[in-house]
């Protein structure tokens, strides 16, 4: 079979399911303007795999924005750097039940079975790949080079500011923004009031790494993105990539793998809000562990170093060095890099400026015995992973819904990970096609009281 085989079987696949039957809503203007009834803001896994859920729920007046190229949406071609995908192979994702539209199948489309046999974990330049396939073979209504810098309540929807002066008017709006787009890219104020920009960087950010050859480079974090970025590094040239860490030994236990056997992915939405709480702050305490194969193959390298037990107390410029501080001693490097993580709050999101006052924190909803800080600035979101307001009678957030990484206290691995993706992708179009029909409810139920269309058209008796 090939690719051309394959979109054929997709196409016949999505015809026995009905796929692109006539929408179920009427068209909405606003001030003599049009109105899509869902803006998706971001074009990678999430916001695909949302457009297509939509797409087979009948709500076909739906665009999706992304302010990258064509291609290089999310992470997958810009700044992630490991070697393959965390998540094994056969959890599934965006095909949302239809198997002709999964990773196997475009895998084995190209390598057979034996090919997908003989495959460990994906290639992460071919998940990417895949990703493109996918937007092409289902000719989702993808606008690249758009970026929305702010969401604006007005009566029945919101409107759209994109760069450059653009507006567009949306009744729903679901923010599949990825892992950063619930708040941004930690930077530890030691190193951002320390430093120029020129002399760090972060793991999110894009790294010319082969412009630092021969050079070297310090790299603050025990995640995994720090060794998978350690190896990019010394495959770039650079001399020396020593990883500091404050814990006193690497992290060893992914609990994401228990997540997924157990069927906490699946059905950790229906767990009381204290559960909740402590299985999440447990979560945090983990962190992610390294892979064995990135962190072996930056270990390869000669010019590797692991500081465990290694905080920095303090970074200054000396001269052409940058002159890091830990308990152990001092180091002069040419470079950092931070792989620090993020800190979600709605507050840090540019977009979100004029309601973000409004939205509800998991601290306006839940005392936790334990307050952990970070758990609480994330937002408290209903089922279907809508926004919901501190105060119920405020309707500004009213189709505002957030399918990012900051649903993750709420709702779990989710829009989070690609290993909750194929349940979390069902709640999320649920949610946005039942506050549509809630909305236009009258009209429909008015629309059915006065149906009068003759399906029985034989007469009798007959003439």
């Amino acid at each position: 079979m090939s690719l051309t085989d394959l979109g054929a079987r997709v196409a016949h696949d999505l015809d026995c399911l009905g796929f692109g039957e006539a929408d179920w809503l009427a068209p909405r203007r606003q001030a003599g303007a049009p109105m899509v009834d869902v803006a998706i803001v971001g074009g990678g896994q999430s916001g695909l795999g949302a457009a297509f859920g939509l797409l087979r729920e009948r709500i076909a007046n739906l665009v999706v924005l992304d302010e990258n190229p064509a291609g290089y949406e999310g992470p997958w071609d810009t700044y992630a750097r490991m070697a393959t995908l965390r998540t094994p192979k056969h959890l599934g994702s965006i095909e949302m039940g239809v198997a002709s539209l999964s990773f196997r199948a475009w895998w084995e489309a190209q390598h057979g079975a034996a090919g997908w046999e003989a495959l460990g974990k994906i290639p992460r330049r071919e998940w990417m790949a895949y990703l493109r396939w996918y937007r092409a073979v289902l000719r989702l209504p993808v606008r690249n080079d758009a970026r929305v810098t702010l969401v604006e309540p007005i009566e029945g929807g919101h409107r759209l500011h994109l760069a450059g002066g653009e507006t567009l008017l949306a009744r729903k709006v679901v923010l599949a923004t990825g892992i950063q787009g619930g708040g941004h890219w930690h930077t530890p104020p030691m190193v951002a009031e320390a430093l120029g920009r020129h002399r760090y960087a972060h793991t999110a950010d894009a790294i010319d790494y082969a412009a630092l050859a021969d050079k070297r480079i310090a790299i603050l974090g025990g995640g995994a993105s720090a060794f998978d970025n350690a190896h990019a590094a010394l495959s770039a040239g650079v001399a020396a990539a020593h990883v500091f860490m404050r814990r006193a030994e690497l992290p060893r236990i992914n609990p994401i793998r228990f997540m997924e056997r157990a069927g906490i992915i699946p059905r950790y939405p229906v767990l009381d809000d204290a559960a909740k709480y402590a299985l999440m702050a447990a979560f945090f305490r983990h962190n992610q562990p390294p892979t064995v194969d990135m962190f072996e193959a930056a270990a390869a390298f000669p010019g590797f170093d692991l500081h465990l037990g290694s905080p920095w107390l303090s970074v200054e410029e000396t001269g052409s060095a940058v002159r890091v501080t830990t308990p152990h001693g001092t180091f002069d490097y040419d470079f950092l890099v931070l792989s620090t993580g993020l800190v979600t709050d709605p507050a840090l999101r540019p977009e979100l400026a004029l309601v973000q006052d409004r939205i509800a924190r998991w601290a306006d909803r839940y005392r936790a015995p334990e307050p952990h800080p970070l758990l609480d600035a994330h937002p408290y979101l209903g089922p279907g992973f809508e926004l919901l307001p501190r105060d119920p009678a405020d309707p500004s957030l009213h189709g505002l819904f957030a399918f990012n990484y900051s649903a993750l206290i709420s709702l779990g691995l989710s829009a989070s990970a690609i290993s909750g993706l194929k349940h979390a992708l069902p709640r999320l179009v649920g949610g946005v096609a039942d506050q549509l029909f809630l909305d236009d409810k009258a009209e429909i139920l008015a629309d059915f009281h006065a149906f009068a269309e003759p399906e029985f058209t034989v007469e009798w008796p007959p003439a």
